[in-house]
């Protein structure tokens, strides 16, 4: 699959409208901040060729949309701002909108094909370079854009992979950024949901809210000398026929007053995977990491389409024995569904105000440690993402944040398909693979045939 990557052009995409404000600022609130020194939020879309206009046409085409699409965003044109405080070393951080612009580039992968991406096993390597701004932190987007696009050429289609600094918003923001442009680029007059841009801020708060950097963090600074590549990736399609019969599973070993959901069960589902595939001794404890969306949780919520970062995370505890017990699958499932049910306003406003007191930032190596990781939801219509040449072919994330236990979730091309991407080591992954157990609810090599499936449906066009 020798392939390589040449950009043939790269350019600011501004504002549609004239009449931008440029001094406007917005404040970053408290999970805004946390997650500075964090990677950006990246998410691909692979598609194949427009079939009634050239490539040319094509990337004008998604120019205009995105920057008609800045008019309802304008943080994402801007830059991110920090004022140092004459008071020990505090500092305060915001988005200044001033149309400094959004990264375009437009590249193309020679001879590289839809399938060479979709039908290994394995991510291949080269796909991460479809990403922009891959090495670059949250906090250093001072001068770098938060909002990158980058269109790679592929022989029978092209790659749109799109990053976003991650203070600006967290994966459901994104995925309502997405949307937004999505109807744009499909000729849609008014959006059917515009964001709420203004920030929310925890009542008695100081604004604007300050943080400390860390410059002791020995451990941090040594993963930055020397980052290592992501693990081995590995998408996993469980179909909504499965998943139903997972939750079955699970729900009948728990009380009939007692239920839990479907991504619960698919969840423990993969858990137990990865655990059973790890020889891990029975009584050791394995953790399970979860993020909870807080939008619906506060009194009173906060708007449905909040454009910012609205996420708490929780830990599920069990013992490697109690989790592949034969009870397991349930007992997981439950475990999980009472860590989301314990994040009520109370919970919420307790962690808020313990962050408050230390205004500690998260880190990659202290946030994964040894816990397996799930972030996204088969929630997100990522499939949705039509820009007026049919839905993507497949999607995929791209390599920010990710270690040895990841699992980035969305949904699939069917209503109630769920796609996991799976990041461990190579011995692990393969030893999922002939694990029955496991592989009994996956699909096989689904995104291949979906290849093969849309090919012929463009002939016959």
């Amino acid at each position: 699959m020798a392939s390589s990557i040449r950009v043939i052009s790269t350019s600011n995409i501004h504002l549609a409208s004239q009449n931008s404000d440029s001094t406007r600022k917005i404040e970053l609130g408290p999970w805004d901040l946390q997650v500075l020194l964090l990677d950006l939020i990246q998410v691909g879309f692979v598609y194949h060729d427009h079939p009634h206009s050239n490539r040319d046409t094509v990337i004008q085409h998604l120019k205009a949309s995105i920057s008609s699409t800045l008019d309802y965003f304008p943080q994402l044109a801007g830059r991110l701002a920090v004022i140092e405080h004459d008071d020990y070393g505090t500092y305060s951080v915001f988005i200044h909108c001033n149309n400094a612009g959004a990264l375009f580039i437009h590249a193309t992968a020679e001879g590289l094909t839809i399938s060479d991406i979709l039908r290994p096993d394995y991510l291949p390597p080269i796909v991460w370079s479809f990403y922009p701004l891959t090495d670059a932190k949250n906090y250093e987007c001072t001068q770098k854009p938060l909002l990158a696009v980058k269109v790679t050429e592929l022989v029978d289609g092209m790659f749109i992979g799109v990053t976003i600094n991650h203070a600006l918003g967290d994966r459901k923001s994104i995925m309502h950024f997405l949307t937004c442009w999505s109807e744009i680029a499909r000729g849609v007059g008014l959006l059917s949901k515009p964001p709420t841009l203004q920030r929310w801020f925890p009542g008695g708060t100081e604004r604007p809210m300050r943080i400390r950097i860390p410059k002791d963090n020995e451990k941090e600074k040594e993963r930055l000398k020397s980052p290592l590549p992501p693990p081995q990736e590995r998408v996993f399609h469980f179909s909504k026929e499965k998943i139903a019969e997972l939750k079955a599973k699970a729900n009948a070993t728990l009380s009939s007053n007692y239920k839990i959901s479907s991504p619960q069960a698919l969840m423990a589902h993969l858990w137990r995977a990865i655990v059973r595939n790890q020889g891990i001794d029975p009584k050791e404890e394995v953790n399970f990491k979860l993020v909870v969306d807080i939008r619906p949780r506060l009194n009173p919520p906060l708007p449905p389409h909040y454009f910012g970062n609205a996420l708490d995370d929780g830990t599920v505890r069990m013992t490697a024995g109690e989790l592949l017990h034969q009870e397991g699958l349930g007992k997981a499932a439950s475990e999980m569904n009472k860590v989301v049910a314990s994040f009520t306003e109370e919970t919420i406003g307790s962690h808020l105000k313990s962050w408050l007191e230390d205004r500690r930032l998260l880190t990659i190596s202290e946030m994964f440690g040894d816990a397996v990781d799930m972030d996204g939801s088969p929630t997100f219509n990522v499939y949705g993402v039509d820009l007026g040449w049919g839905k993507p072919v497949a999607v995929r994330s791209g390599p920010g944040d990710k270690s040895n236990g990841t699992i980035t979730v969305f949904a699939g091309p069917e209503k109630g398909d769920v796609y996991a991407e799976v990041n461990l080591p190579y011995e692990i992954m393969e030893a999922m693979g002939r694990d029955s157990e496991f592989m009994d609810a996956v699909m096989p090599a689904v995104g291949f045939f979906i290849v093969k499936k849309m090919r012929s449906f463009r002939s016959y066009l």
